[in-house]
């Protein structure tokens, strides 16, 4: 499948894979035009150098206000994906200064130290979900390991982890869902973004009136008690944002990893020989199959150079971490291919100031999920190997509709 006219790569997951996506951005070359839905048009970053080098140049930023097409009214105010890049003032949406000290409470909490704490409980967690799992098998023992284990099991970390009620996560689920499909319509997009700052204005207020020994109460007490607006609606964004980020990722990271083994039983035979490790497996699949997909927007300042292209101000660029996996000068001339003994260093989880503060407890919750999934289910296979799995309707997040296993 090759380049439309004028080099324009037209992002849709109705139209192919994510796998083939990610590879035509790869070879359009290291800065690519592109198209998202709605007709929106942007600059990928696809290969892994260039793209590490716009990630820390502060030249570049994630103020709205800079996107020329937005501030000239060209980009449509009820655009499904303006829920991605008009999050209010967070960690993600800010730069420099401002973006230190919204960051740093949060980074505080997420220390190596701190996430192994959590080891022994997502360990439990992670048995209850396969005991579930096994009962929610039919007569043949198939099952969506995406709903019954994959879904399940991050939501519920980051759920006790933040303090949320555990009778939110089916309606989050839901509003998750309509949040990263690019074909909703204008008024679904509205209803799910108030639905879902609505859920995390009443967290904020539960922990206010009875707090815990949880993140969402500590990064309250930091604000004192009378805290601001201002302060209040930043907190309700950077919850937002980590919630969602806590939980999607690891979804996709677990379905992902599973499917590759399970189409390549080979990798998995390496792991059984204690040579590699899960380790090894979570960071190669991160490398072909990173959660996300495209991360949008930085926007360009001014004219910038990147890689012989030339960005002028105002334009919005968009991060390919699945070019970037391929990128065959960064990871070999096989880089399409699943291999788990290449221990690659990848950008899965960014770079720069914006690196992701939660790839520890990503990490961790993967990796044990995938160590516990395969001994519980030494046989476990693909319910049917020639079906191909149904794409996530998302040029962002790169997973799959669900995972129908056979658990052996």
């Amino acid at each position: 499948m090759g380049l439309i006219e004028d080099r324009l790569v037209p992002l849709d997951p109705r139209t192919r894979t994510s796998a083939e996506e990610s590879e035509l951005l790869y070879a359009a070359g290291p800065v690519a035009r592109v198209e998202l839905p709605g007709a929106i048009r942007s600059w990928a970053v696809t290969h892994d150098a260039p793209a590490r080098a716009v990630m820390r140049d502060a030249r570049f930023v994630k103020d709205i206000n800079q996107w020329g097409a937005w501030t000239r009214g060209e980009t449509p105010r009820d655009w499904p994906m303006i829920g991605l890049v008009d999050i209010g003032t967070s960690m993600v949406s800010t730069d420099g200064a401002e973006h230190r000290r919204l960051r740093q409470p949060v980074a505080r909490e997420f220390t190596p130290q701190r996430v192994e704490k959590l080891r022994d409980r997502v360990e439990e967690i992670t048995h209850e979900l396969l005991d579930r799992t096994a009962r929610s098998a039919d007569a043949e023992g198939v099952v969506d390991l995406k709903d019954t284990f994959a879904f399940p099991l991050p939501i519920t970390v980051v759920g006790e982890l933040f303090g949320m009620p555990v009778e939110w996560h089916g309606p989050l689920r839901t509003l998750y869902d309509s949040y990263f499909d690019d074909s909703s319509a204008p008024e679904t997009v509205q209803e799910t973004l108030a639905g879902l700052r609505g859920y995390i204005a009443r967290l904020v207020e539960l922990k206010r009136t009875a707090p815990g020994a949880d993140l969402t109460s500590a990064l309250l007490a930091r604000l004192g008690d009378a805290p601001s607006d201002e302060a209040a609606e930043e907190l309700i964004a950077t919850l937002q944002t980590m919630i969602t980020a806590g939980h999607e990722t690891s979804v996709h990271a677990i379905v992902n990893a599973v499917r590759s083994l399970l189409s390549d039983p080979a990798q998995l035979g390496l792991v059984h020989t204690g040579r590699y490790t899960w380790d090894d497996v979570v960071e190669e699949s991160l490398r072909l199959d990173s959660p996300a997909l495209n991360f949008l927007f930085r926007f360009a300042t001014e004219d910038i150079e990147v890689a012989g292209t030339l960005i002028r101000a105002g334009e919005s660029v968009v991060i390919s971490y699945g070019g970037m996996g391929r990128d065959r000068a960064q990871h070999g001339a096989d880089a399409d291919r699943f291999d788990i003994t290449r221990r690659p260093r990848h950008t899965s989880f960014g770079h720069g100031p914006h690196s992701c503060p939660g790839s520890a407890l990503a990490r961790l919750e993967t990796t044990i999920a995938l160590r516990e999934l395969f001994a519980r289910f030494p046989g476990l296979r693909l319910a049917d190997p020639d079906a191909p799995l149904e794409r996530s309707p998302s040029v962002i997040v790169n997973g799959h509709r669900a995972l129908p296993v056979r658990l052996g």
